[in-house]
C-alpha cells in the first residue's frame, strides 16, 4: 500500500495522477470527500467493484455511489435524467447531495448491488474532484472502512481497517463534513430521503417543495431492500457497546449511575462535558452541530481505545445536520436508547 500526502486545497497533480493510473488500471484508491474518505473504484468496471465490495467485506447488495466531476459525465451513468434534476444538480453540485437515478446499462449491476437505479454525486473537494478528472472514469466509492466500523474521517482511520486491502491511501488531512452525504431518491414523486446528511431537510424542502421522510430514516431503523448505502446492514459501529440517552435533562444522572457500577465514557457536547468526569469524549458545541458531526464517527473510534465498560452518549435535536447524528447515533447504538434513570440503574447491575 503507497500513502501519498497531498494539499486538500492546491493538490500536487504529479500525485494525483499516480492515483488515477491506479484507478484506470482497476486498481483501489482511497481517497477525502468534503463527507468522509471513500474508497475508490472504476464504477464502470464491474471487476473493480467486486474488489471495493472485497476490501470492506460489504454485502454484494449494498449498492456505491458513483462520483462524477462535471455535469457533462451524468449521461455516462444514468438516463431519462429530467430537466429539472439537472437544473438541481446545476445548484447543489458540488455537494454532499446524492441523487437516485435511472441506470445507464454501462454502469454494471456490481456497482449498483443488482439495482436498475444508481446513486451519484459530485463531491466538494479539490482532491477528490482532480482525482475524477485525470482517472478519466467516474468513480465507484463507499466509505474507506470495514462493513459496520464507523466510517473514515481522517487517512489514518482508512489504514486502520484496509492495511493491505487497497493499492493507494491518498491523505488529504482531516474531512470537512464527518459524516456521509444526503441521500434523496429522486425516480419517484415526491423525492424521498433515503439518507439523511450534511444537505439538510429544511433545504431540500426548500428546493424541492416536498421530500417524505421515511420512518426508518428518522428512527434510523432499517429498509428490506438497499436503494443506497446505509438501508439496510448495521453501520457506523464502535466495538465498545455504546448506548443513546433518550433525554438530555437525565443525561448526567444516567452517567452516575452508571459509574457505581460500570466504567463508563460519556459521549456529549462541550457544554454538558464542562460538568461530567473524566473519562468523557467531547463530541463538539451544542451552538454549531456541525462540530458535532465532524467528531462523531472519530469520537466513535475513540471510544475504542478506552478502558471503559461502555459509553454513553447525549442526544441532540432532530432538526438540521441533527437528524443525521442521530440517525447515524442510533444505527451505531444498534437502538440501544435509554429513556429513564432506572433503566440505567438496571443497566448498571447487569
Amino acid at each position: 500500500m503507497i500513502v501519498l500526502k497531498i494539499d486538500p486545497l492546491n493538490p500536487e497533480i504529479e500525485l494525483i495522477r499516480k492515483a488515477a493510473e491506479v484507478i484506470r488500471s482497476g486498481g483501489l484508491v482511497a481517497f477525502p470527500t468534503e463527507t468522509v474518505y471513500g474508497l475508490g473504484g472504476n464504477a464502470l468496471d464491474p471487476k473493480a467493484a467486486e474488489k471495493v465490495f472485497k476490501a470492506k467485506r460489504r454485502p454484494m447488495d449494498n449498492p456505491l455511489i458513483v462520483h462524477i466531476a462535471d455535469l457533462s459525465q451524468l449521461e455516462e451513468v444514468s438516463v431519462d435524467v429530467p430537466p429539472e434534476v439537472l437544473d438541481l444538480a446545476q445548484r447543489v453540485w458540488p455537494g454532499p447531495l446524492t441523487f437516485i437515478l435511472k441506470r445507464n446499462p454501462r454502469v454494471p449491476l456490481e456497482t449498483t448491488g443488482g439495482l436498475d437505479t444508481v446513486a451519484v454525486r459530485m463531491p466538494a473537494h479539490p482532491i477528490a474532484l482532480q482525482l475524477i478528472r485525470e482517472s478519466g472514469v467516474p468513480i465507484a466509492a463507499p466509505s474507506a472502512n470495514l462493513a459496520t466500523k464507523p466510517s473514515p474521517t481522517l487517512a489514518e482511520h482508512v489504514i486502520q481497517d484496509l492495511d493491505g486491502s487497497v493499492d493507494v491511501v491518498i491523505d488529504g488531512g482531516e474531512t470537512f463534513f464527518g459524516v456521509e452525504s444526503t441521500i434523496i431518491n429522486l425516480t419517484v414523486s415526491p423525492p424521498v430521503l433515503l439518507r439523511p446528511g450534511p444537505f439538510t431537510v429544511e433545504e431540500l424542502n426548500s428546493l424541492l417543495g416536498e421530500v417524505v421522510v421515511p420512518k426508518e430514516v428518522a428512527e434510523g431503523g432499517q429498509f428490506n431492500v438497499a436503494l443506497a448505502p446505509g438501508m439496510k446492514y448495521k453501520h457506523y459501529a464502535p466495538s465498545k457497546p455504546l448506548y443513546l440517552v433518550e433525554k438530555k435533562s437525565i443525561f448526567k444522572e444516567v452517567v452516575k449511575r452508571l459509574r457505581q457500577k460500570k466504567k463508563v465514557a460519556a459521549l456529549c457536547s462541550q457544554e454538558t462535558c464542562a460538568d461530567v468526569d473524566e473519562p468523557k469524549i467531547i463530541l463538539g458545541t451544542s451552538e454549531n452541530l456541525y462540530t458535532v458531526a465532524k467528531n462523531l464517527f472519530k469520537s466513535f473510534r475513540q471510544l475504542d481505545t478506552l478502558d471503559v465498560d461502555l459509553g454513553v452518549m447525549e442526544p441532540f435535536p432532530e432538526r438540521g445536520i441533527g437528524l443525521a447524528i442521530m440517525n447515524r447515533a442510533k444505527k451505531a447504538s444498534a437502538h440501544m436508547i435509554i429513556h429513564s434513570v432506572e433503566e440505567a440503574d438496571k443497566l448498571a447491575d447487569s
